[in-house]
């Protein structure tokens, strides 16, 4: 029976399709779902509130002989996670650390300088979904990290340097980040990559206004304080989605 499905925070086209035995494509590209597709664009990025449409299921019928064995392999699982590790430039920190008046007692606290951060490869790492081990081994080149996993799975944990002094431990939500066009997606983007910014307000705040204004320093936008089309598509670029 066909649904009107409405999604919840932490739900995607891919977990939905999961939960109702489709291929993710199927729902995406069903003409039910079209206007949704063109509002949102990223079939892994919903908002709370936004409705998917269901269709029924279409029963597909096989012929095979009684007396053999037979292997069926169910398409469109799983599903692929990419993670970008990223650090201050090193020309930033140098700025950092030559900025100051000369005098002990006085400190000029740096500006956001227009350098932007910069991929952080080869770190160790272990990666884990709800509770098991998907991944192992070090980020990429590009310090990304790239595994498959559950279209259902609902966090992760991503420890970086395990058993050394620079480890750290990272909680993952799956499918909890909202669309950049929307005020709660643009900061919870600029959480992630280190500006501190309040992602619960449906207004620009003093604080998130002061967030956007770093992130445009830093990366060589216009200084509006402003989510606008430039500012999100940097933050798509950087961050993804």
């Amino acid at each position: 029976m066909s649904v009107d499905h409405t999604v919840c925070e932490g739900e995607s086209i891919g977990s939905i399709a999961f939960e109702h035995g489709f291929f993710w494509e199927t729902l995406w590209e069903h003409g039910s779902n079209a206007s949704l597709k063109e509002k949102r664009k990223d079939p892994d990025v919903l908002l709370a509130g936004d409705v998917v449409h269901v269709p029924d299921l279409r029963v597909r019928e096989e012929s095979k002989g009684s007396d053999a064995k037979h292997q069926f392999k169910r398409k469109g699982v799983p599903a692929q996670i990419v993670l970008a590790l990223r650090r201050p430039s090193a020309k930033s920190e140098e700025k950092a650390e030559a900025t100051g008046s000369g005098n002990d007692w006085d400190f000029d606290e740096p500006k956001p300088e227009n350098l932007p951060d910069e991929p952080d490869p080869s770190v160790p790492y272990q990666l884990f979904a709800d509770g098991r081990m998907i991944a192992e081994g070090k980020s990429d080149g590009d310090g990304k990290i790239k595994a498959t996993l559950s279209p259902a799975a609902r966090n992760g944990v991503l420890i970086l340097h395990r058993g050394t002094a620079r480890e750290r431990t990272i909680e993952l939500q799956f499918r909890h980040m909202d669309p950049v066009t929307e005020l709660s997606g643009v900061c919870k983007r600029l959480v992630n990559l280190g500006y501190p910014c309040p992602t619960d307000s449906r207004e620009i705040t003093p604080g998130i206004r002061s967030a956007l204004t770093d992130f445009q320093t830093r990366n060589s936008l216009k200084i509006s304080g402003e989510p606008d089309t430039a500012t999100q598509d940097k933050l798509k670029e950087l961050y993804g989605g």
